[in-house]
């Protein structure tokens, strides 16, 4: 496989900050691609071709400067991927001189060829995933072409499935999902772990007979731990749908994304089949939803403290002291903000009622914002 021209700039680039020498770097068929003599790159260069072809250091003299076309005086040296030319590396200058820094700068650029396949692999496989499962998702009926591919994924079709989403509040890197899907498949090596977005993962899981709803949960709640303390402290939440025939695995993947908005509340995974009040809540048309909440926040909902702090409370189980504790501020302060939200809702917080009303009316501006999100994020179930 030959070395693209895009790779080989960011080569130079790297080669500029190291070597003050010009540098070329040629393709198999003796076309400079990327030079720190920007004037070179375009011509052809006898040297390197012979070079390339021969597998072998060539050195450039004044003699041959004139009878080899578009070469200068120094040294070509091969670059190699597996047993095959991939490119050619050009220094000008005494051979003698440059060697040593030609063979280091060979090195190099055969590391960054090699990165360069490694990332494209996993780049490859990520989207060869995403499409099987958009496919999984989206398909009616299974094509010949989808069966086809679920057999090379070596993806049991037979088995049961849960859909599970993650959700980190910024973009997970590739070195997180190398080190999360790593974690997860020492468990569950025949599950599938794909990229879902910038902030989602999803995990195709397979379920077997022994599968233990409680066991699943302390490994998703250790694989979030595990990407909050890789993402600098960031929350991250899961919802789990339910068990489902591999034929029925978007029903999964609904009730997923229903306990994944439950799970950004309480900030632990969630399972679809646990949820109880939001059930009832579920069957609420979102109009209502938005008018009792509108009502009730309306002289609120642009106070971003007051909002935390209600936030907050709820989180805490009405807990002033721990409130007061995650809100890192004196319980005085914290009951003058109780009362300055009561003074604006007209809802006490010593009456269950009232209690009730708040906790609805902040479910459901947090459901009505999550749902913008999502649709100005996702198009159907697809991750981009």
């Amino acid at each position: 496989m030959l070395l693209q021209p895009a790779l080989a700039k960011k080569i130079i680039a790297e080669v500029k900050k190291m070597y003050d020498r010009e540098v070329i770097i040629v393709n198999t068929d003796g076309s400079i691609i990327a030079s720190t003599n920007d004037e070179r790159i375009g011509g052809f260069h006898e040297g390197a071709l012979i070079c390339a072809k021969e597998k072998r250091n060539v050195i450039i003299t004044k003699e041959d400067e004139k009878r080899l076309r578009g070469v200068k005086s120094g040294l070509n040296l091969p670059v190699f991927s597996g047993h095959h030319v991939t490119a050619v590396f050009g220094l000008t200058g005494e051979p003698e001189e440059i060697q040593p820094y030609g063979e280091l700068l060979r090195k190099m650029t055969e590391l960054f060829i090699k990165e360069s396949r490694h990332l494209e692999q996993i780049q490859w496989q990520a989207r060869t995933l995403e499409s099987f499962m958009i496919d999984w998702l989206q398909l009616r009926e299974w094509s010949p072409g989808f069966l086809e591919k679920a057999q090379l994924l070596g993806v049991d079709l037979t088995s049961q499935r849960r859909i599970i989403l993650i959700q980190g509040e910024e973009e997970f890197t590739r070195h997180d999902i190398e080190q999360m899907t790593h974690l997860w498949k020492n468990d569950w090596p025949s599950d599938l772990f794909v990229r879902w977005g910038n902030e989602r993962i999803l995990i195709n899981h397979e379920v077997s007979e022994s599968d233990k709803k409680e066991q699943l949960l302390r490994h998703i709640n250790s694989l979030c731990s595990f990407a909050e303390s890789a993402g600098n402290g960031q929350h991250v939440s899961a919802g789990v749908g339910q068990a489902v025939i591999s034929s029925r695995v978007i029903r999964s993947y609904e009730q997923a994304e229903k306990a994944l908005s439950v799970s950004i509340k309480r900030r632990t995974a969630v399972c679809e089949e646990d949820l109880k009040l939001d059930m009832c809540l579920a069957d609420i048309r979102p109009a209502t939803r938005a008018e009792f909440s509108r009502r009730v926040l309306q002289k609120t909902a642009d106070n971003e403290e007051l909002m935390k702090t209600m936030h907050t409370l709820f989180s805490r189980h009405l807990s002033l002291k721990q409130t007061a504790e995650t809100l890192h501020i004196h319980i005085n302060t914290l009951r003058y903000r109780l009362e300055k939200l009561e003074n604006l809702t007209g809802c006490s917080f010593n009456r269950t009622e009232d209690i009730v009303t708040l906790y609805l009316a902040l479910y459901f501006l947090d459901d009505h914002t999550n749902q913008i999100n999502t649709e100005a994020n996702f198009s159907d179930v697809s991750p981009y």
